[in-house]
């Protein structure tokens, strides 16, 4: 095992003058400026086009990229969430604190985060830009060319140095797979992009449609709402009634997916290198077994410490073994959370577009807006730190789980002591028997003496008034004492259950693992909501549906007087002045109103005066 450890840091070793990967992204700022410029020129231009003739006190406005709308946007929704992939090896570079380009003091280092969160957003900041941009065909090259450098890059890497340390061969193919993986596919949507756009649109211009402000999915669902006869409703398969029922009237936004999608290729890297840390920890505990076999075997297995030295091996052997059992199931945990909250997501969102806040806690359903805003920016990094950190404490807690389940169980009957194991549990189950019979019991005797009878034969359950009163007291008063050496065990009870439910959903940030009154304090939770009442304000289907019915009218009513102010200025004729088609309005309007002709003011020398006039003369003759 040395020998293979040695030679695997031998190969490191020589992989260090390959490509580096944080150098690279360094470097790779320079195209990323270069497309940001060129798509930001682009977008000025179409500005300056648009806006020509018309006079601003600004002037005319730089070209804003904007890489994602992380509100409102339901198109290229997976084509966004494989770009969020590709960017999961930075994310996770990022994670882990190992980006430390600067020599800063400790209390600095935060800053430094934020430095190098700017550094990969900006890095990574063209995938998007190309993919939101309405320059269709510039973009599709530029997003090409960029996702074919980042591609080649990370195969050369790979290539150059494919072992490692921990998991031997192909270690980074086993690190790097998933963001070649999104590389490649983004390289196919540009070519997609870029044939496309020359099918339609074989020029350099603007070759978007224009934006739909009400969506396909939005306006079904208010429509099914205003429907007064409900449509029949398909016989539902096993999946949709079991699992999950899919809504075509809802759509995830980008954010969501985009979310998703680098929650789970996180998680997935995550679970490598706890594997690799594992891997390491397993080496260094065989050489420290080593040591312990080498003593015991030095002492003829008659030393003192023999049986403290052979239970810490079997420690040492059992923790392995349920620490890789326990893996997988502290992964579907996890990845469970990921769709539960997919579909929580879509039920807390319809729940408020119908009106109802209920399953909010008090202090949650009136959000500061300020608040709000700034949720929705924290929500996605905060939705992947918190799986990250969910996954690795529910898979310690479910290794202590299993840890408990070997000793009181497995390992006593290896042993040879099934009868003890058998007995223990048999008194303890009756134990627990009897103390729940008991407390259930109290409940049936309330309900049976200490009850007036049912004021009516329909009510479901007797009326909360007392009765035999000295009976009751004195009922009271002799379990008072039982009762306070069982409140012992629901106390220690209580805090059991509050520290297995709180670590086992401390993934989920849908929900608050705190008591009542005290929701605030989770920091998590307070930026689902945030984020949920954003959605809700920006994405409600009927108010975007009232909003679009606005914008529609006032733009048929500019249309429709246009077209008439159009016709009235059309003529068959030759194209004339503007002084001679004032003048024929004039003339118009004198015609159709001969009382304005008396109060026109006359200009001496002219006949501005009777000019009007014979013409309406010899229009009344």
């Amino acid at each position: 095992m040395l020998s293979t450890r040695a030679r695997t840091r031998q190969l490191n070793v020589t992989c260090a003058s390959s490509v580096d990967m944080e150098n690279f992204l360094h470097y790779s700022l320079i195209p990323s400026l270069f497309i940001i410029l060129v798509l930001s020129f682009l977008q000025r231009r179409e500005h300056r086009r648009q806006r020509a003739g018309t006079s601003y006190l600004l002037g005319n406005p730089f070209g804003i990229i904007m890489p994602l709308d992380f509100v409102g946007t339901f198109s290229n929704r997976w084509s966004y969430g494989i770009a969020f992939g590709a960017t999961a090896n930075k994310v996770m570079f990022l994670f882990s604190e190992g980006y430390q380009p600067l020599q800063v003091p400790q209390w600095a280092q935060a800053f430094v985060l934020l430095i190098g969160g700017f550094e990969v957003g900006l890095s990574h900041f063209p995938f998007f830009a190309c993919l939101s941009s309405e320059f269709r065909l510039v973009s599709a090259i530029l997003g090409f060319s960029y996702s074919l450098i980042w591609f080649a890059v990370t195969i050369l890497h790979v290539a150059k140095c494919p072992h490692g340390q921990f998991l031997g061969r192909f270690q980074s193919v086993v690190f790097y797979w998933p963001s070649l993986l999104c590389l490649a596919f983004l390289l196919g949507r540009f070519l997609h992009m870029f044939a496309k756009s020359l099918r339609d649109h074989p020029g350099w211009e603007l070759q978007a449609e224009p934006k739909p402000f009400l969506e396909v999915h939005q306006a079904e669902h208010v429509l099914r709402l205003l429907r007064r006869c409900p449509l029949s409703e398909k016989k539902k398969s096993w999946f949709q009634t079991r699992i999950y029922e899919w809504d075509p009237c809802f759509q995830f936004p980008s954010r969501m997916i985009g979310t998703t999608v680098l929650a789970f290729i996180c998680l997935y890297l995550f679970m490598v290198i706890e594997f690799c840390v594992f891997i390491y920890v397993r080496d260094e505990l065989a050489v420290f077994e080593g040591k312990l076999e080498s003593y015991v075997t030095s002492t003829n297995k008659t030393g003192a410490l023999t049986p403290v030295i052979l239970q810490v091996k079997e420690l040492i052997s059992v923790s392995k073994e349920v620490w890789v059992v326990t893996i997988l199931p502290a992964a579907l945990t996890c990845v469970t959370y990921l769709f539960h909250i997919l579909a929580c997501y879509r039920m807390h969102m319809k729940r408020l577009w119908s009106g109802d806040r209920q399953f909010l806690p008090v202090k949650f359903r009136s959000p500061s807006p300020s608040e709000s805003v700034a949720a929705i920016a924290r929500y996605s990094g905060w939705q992947i730190a918190y799986v990250l950190w969910g996954y690795l404490i529910i898979h310690v807690l479910q290794s202590l789980c299993g840890l408990g389940l070997m000793y009181s169980l497995v390992l006593p009957v290896a042993h040879g002591q099934g009868l003890e194991v058998l007995r223990g549990l048999g008194i303890g189950t009756l134990t627990v028997t009897v103390v729940v019979g008991l407390m259930v019991l109290q409940v049936r005797v309330a309900a049976t003496f200490f009850l007036q009878p049912k004021m009516s034969p329909a009510d479901k359950q007797k009326p909360l008034a007392l009765h035999h009163r000295s009976a009751f007291h004195n009922f009271s008063y002799f379990l008072f004492f039982y009762n306070a050496l069982l409140g012992l065990g629901a106390c220690l009870s209580r805090l059991l259950l509050s520290c297995i439910l709180g670590t086992w959903l401390i993934a989920r940030i849908d929900r608050t693992i705190l008591q009542r009154g005290y929701e605030r304090a989770d920091m998590g939770f307070r930026a689902w909501a945030g984020m949920l009442f954003v959605d809700h304000y920006h994405t409600n289907p009927a108010l975007v549906s009232f909003c679009h019915i606005l914008m529609t009218g006032h733009r048929e009513r500019k249309l429709q007087k246009a077209v008439k102010c159009q016709f009235l200025n059309q003529s068959p004729g030759p194209r004339v002045s503007a002084r001679s088609r004032t003048r024929w309005l004039l003339l118009q309007t004198l015609m159709n109103n001969p009382t304005l002709v008396t109060l026109r003011k006359s200009k001496e020398g002219h006949g501005t005066r009777q000019f009007p006039q014979m013409l309406l003369t010899s229009s009344e003759s």
